[in-house]
């Protein structure tokens, strides 16, 4: 039988939110940001970087090399991120949430300013690597830890309002990008240290959820005591075998899908603008500056879709809000990206985009918690974004790619055909439970039992194992 979230009829939500929950989603969200925040420099001065970089290399700088290895570096990257969030999310539900988030956003930071030292393509694709695998933290991670600490009605929308901190963090490189290009790539990806000062104040005033503490504690109890139950079995293990593996499945379709889509326009949207810039004989300067607005315009979008999406959850539900930002960014990239237009229709479209696609990846994190019970709950997230960024890792490149050898270098049409790959989305959607009212699935006895060696009963979410 399914569990219901209680609904308090008493005080407002000025009431109903503590502290310790206002604190945990200011961190987690400031986290996100500043991840989107270093990500979204990286995909700005690409073609800069590519351009200086290719000749010490010893390669000749054109618009397919800078697409074929430019492609590779955000692969790279994308590769990172997927060992990284697999590799912490299942350290987070071993160790805890907030001593790995505080690892990884570490890791991000450093690598991804070491980055503005390449002298060649290979070095900066290695440093994008190593960054990936912090910049892996924080999504799993920060929604399983607003999730487990956010347990009221407003659950959903704190976890949407977390995501929309990465749209916010690529805002703000769009903006420090349009005040700060003429510094050069290197300077840019400097500022990618930021993030590492936010470690300060999570370590300081972001407290561990005592539903994990509780796991962890009483998992180490029965180790102590040599008492073995099932969920103590390796926790990729538990999420790639029955009941749990229909959730694990359905999520990492939801995620690939989203990624997919997600990858292949904003890698490349801002190369394209440069290129319909040089069609038009403009300088460099005001090819930056149109990629610089049309990035703060598209970001401006995913901040609506990023933070609405657990709003419009709530309203309609879990697969009717997926549904939407499918519609929405489907319809928006097929007019835009296979045609040609002027730059102001850009303007007018890439905020539509923008809400479409950064709603679907805030659904991914939304949802993601309530497929999951806490021993499992970051791993669970974890896995199946990841696994969804090993496939979409070759999105980028396979754009680059299919633009040269198919579309006579059209990045346009190789972004379009690349993106409509998302609608393997749309399978995980047809099998996904809705969740919209149920209880987050809990371990069964984690807290009284840990002496016990008798089977427990599974949590379940609208007819799925948690």
């Amino acid at each position: 039988m399914t569990s219901k979230t209680e609904t308090p009829a008493g005080p407002g939500w000025r009431q109903e939110i503590t502290r310790v929950q206002w604190l945990v989603l200011f961190g987690t969200t400031m986290g996100w940001a500043l991840d989107g925040f270093a990500g979204s420099l990286y995909a700005l001065v690409l073609g800069p970087a590519m351009t200086e970089l290719l000749p010490n290399s010893g390669i000749d700088v054109d618009s397919a090399h800078i697409g074929l290895y430019g492609g590779m570096t955000v692969a790279l990257f994308l590769a990172g991120w997927a060992t990284g969030g697999i590799l912490f999310g299942v350290l987070a539900d071993y160790f805890g949430r907030v001593r790995v988030l505080s690892i990884g956003i570490l890791t991000y930071a450093l690598f991804t300013a070491l980055a503005a030292f390449a002298d060649t393509w290979w070095q900066l694709g290695i440093l994008r690597f190593i960054a990936g695998l912090g910049s892996g933290v924080e999504a799993p991670v920060g929604a399983a830890l607003v999730a487990e600490v956010w347990k009221n009605k407003y659950r959903a929308r704190a976890c949407g309002v977390m995501m929309s901190g990465y749209a916010g963090g690529f805002f703000i490189a769009a903006l420090a990008y349009s005040m700060l290009s003429s510094q050069g790539w290197r300077f840019m990806l400097v500022l990618a240290v930021v993030p590492a000062f936010l470690v300060w104040f999570l370590r300081r005033y972001v407290p561990e959820p005592e539903e994990i503490k509780n796991v962890i504690s009483t998992r180490k109890a029965r180790k102590s005591r040599g008492i073995q139950r099932p969920e103590d079995q390796f926790v990729l293990r538990r999420l790639l075998a029955p009941p749990n593996l229909r959730a694990t499945l359905i999520c990492t379709a939801l995620a690939t899908g989203s990624l997919l889509a997600f990858w292949s326009v904003s890698t490349w949207y801002p190369q394209i603008i440069r290129n319909m810039s040089s069609a038009e004989s403009l300088s460099t300067d005001i090819a930056n500056h149109r990629v610089a607005i049309s990035s703060m315009l598209f970001n401006a979008g995913g901040i609506l879709g990023y933070a609405t999406w657990g709003f419009l959850a709530d309203a309609i539900g879990r697969r009717k809000a997926f549904l939407v930002s499918f519609v929405v960014s489907g319809l928006s990239i097929a007019y835009l990206f296979p045609f040609e237009h002027s730059y102001t229709t850009y303007l007018i479209v890439i905020p539509i985009v923008g809400f479409g696609l950064f709603g679907a990846l805030s659904g991914n994190f939304v949802y993601g918690p309530e497929m999951f019970s806490p021993s499992m709950r970051a791993s669970g997230i974890a896995l199946a974004n990841s696994i969804g960024r090993y496939i979409t890792a070759a999105g980028p490149l396979v754009a680059g790619v299919i633009a040269t050898s198919w579309f006579g270098g059209n990045l346009g049409v190789a972004t379009a055909v690349l993106a409509s790959t998302g609608i393997i989305a749309l399978v995980g959607l047809y099998f996904a439970p809705e969740t919209r009212d149920a209880a987050l699935p809990t371990d069964p006895h984690h807290q009284h039992h840990a002496d016990s060696t008798a089977p427990a009963p599974t949590t379940t979410v609208k007819g799925t194992p948690a």
